[in-house]
């Protein structure tokens, strides 16, 4: 089958097996480059290992410190006539490369929520790998059925007490326009919390410590973002950024745990704006991020996702390097976004974006190629016109 990308929205309902293929040995090849992390982990588990942030972590623990990694994912497998979702190829590319260069690598494919998928990821660590010393949580849901009382809880990305209007973009059309969200109920931020807070993350180290898998000084961390003020209101101050505060709750749970055992430790990195699935979906963030991208590639410190936690392991988390925390605990990666100069010139730039000089102003063009990257187009190398195998199976 051949495969064009088909975007609808903030989505691309179809991916690229050879293109993400390509993706990930991108990634692959930039950590290698970068040389070997000291003392970085040997046993890691991540949580939402398929793409963004999480896939990064994967890549980086494997190709940067030789780990043997266990990965939980939830993704579509392809159909007759379908691809699957892009983290299903690039699971298979991961594993694949992990393989031949002799490092363990196993994945499930699963909703991460689920006991059931707690258990079987814990069985198989137990017998196949041991004890883990670091624990990536970078789960990224619309919903969550709790494991306990079987409720479904549907998360929404809206501002917490009163109506938020500002500019946003259409990535994919280009058009420039004024949005107005409403506030979200009482209701609408509890289940956000609990799709996107942190209670999951404690039951995943809770199973692991009862089982006997947390290796002394094991690391667990979570990913988050703060931003700047102008996307405050729909995310550190509305819905997502309380669900946020509660991942930072659990954090600091986790970690009187891991300390209770040795010198464990677990933390919340704060990490930078960047296209990725979920930050696409979120109102206003995608015209800021556009912004954003034009002032730091200008600058010389644009990171992507794999930079970002390169960065995070081998000057934060490993090496022996101490963390560079703030007031609130949180490892700050978002540090070259939030430069003053950085986000003057965003202040600046904002209220004169329009549907006419969106090219002039912003990297739109920029923002475009690394969100159909995450489907697996638009890499070099690639025959687009070939025929290719769904399935990836050979």
């Amino acid at each position: 089958m051949i495969v064009r990308p088909k975007v609808r929205g903030f989505f691309c309902v179809t991916a690229h097996p050879a293109g993400c293929a390509a993706h990930i040995q991108e990634q692959i090849d930039q950590i290698r480059n970068r040389g070997p992390i000291q003392n970085g982990p040997k046993r890691a588990l991540v949580i939402g290992a398929s793409t963004g942030y999480g896939l990064a972590s994967r890549i980086t623990a494997a190709f940067g410190s030789g780990a043997g990694t266990f990965g939980v994912y939830y993704d579509r497998p392809p159909a007759e006539d379908r691809p699957a979702t892009p983290g299903w190829y690039n699971t298979i590319a991961f594993e694949r490369a992990a393989t031949a260069a002799g490092l363990y690598a196993r994945s499930l494919n699963g909703d991460a929520f689920s006991d059931a998928i707690k258990n079987q990821a814990i069985d198989l660590i137990g017998r196949e790998l041991g004890p883990i010393d670091l624990v990536v949580y970078s789960v990224a849901s619309p919903r969550r059925v709790h494991p306990r009382t079987g409720a479904i809880h549907k998360s929404v990305i809206k501002p917490v007490g009163q109506p938020y209007t500002n500019k946003t973009v259409d990535t994919d059309l280009g058009i420039v326009s004024d949005i107005t969200i409403e506030p979200a109920t009482a209701e609408e931020i509890a289940d956000t919390v609990a799709v996107m807070g942190g209670e999951d993350w404690e039951l995943w180290m809770q199973a692991l410590d009862r089982a006997g898998l947390l290796a002394p000084g094991a690391t667990a961390v979570a990913y988050s973002y703060i931003g700047p003020e102008v996307t405050w209101p729909i995310y550190r101050n509305g819905t997502i950024g309380l669900a946020k505060e509660d991942l930072e709750r659990a954090a600091r749970r986790i970690d009187a745990m891991l300390k209770a055992h040795g010198p464990g430790r677990a933390l919340v990195s704060i990490n930078k704006a960047l296209v990725t699935q979920a930050s696409s979906a979120i109102p206003v963030v995608p015209l800021y991020i556009a912004v954003l991208y034009k002032i730091m590639k200008a600058q010389g410190t644009h990171e992507g996702c794999i930079d970002q936690i390169q960065r995070l392991f081998s000057t934060q988390l490993y090496n022996g390097r101490a963390l560079a925390q703030d007031d609130g605990g949180r490892v700050r990666l978002d540090d070259r976004e939030m430069q003053p100069e950085v986000q003057r010139q965003i202040r600046e730039i904002w209220p004169r974006v329009a549907t006419e000089n969106l090219d002039e102003l912003t990297d739109i063009q920029g923002y475009r190629a690394e969100f159909l990257k995450l489907f697996g187009f638009g890499l070099a190398g690639v025959d687009y016109d070939a025929d290719v195998d769904l399935n990836m199976t050979s």
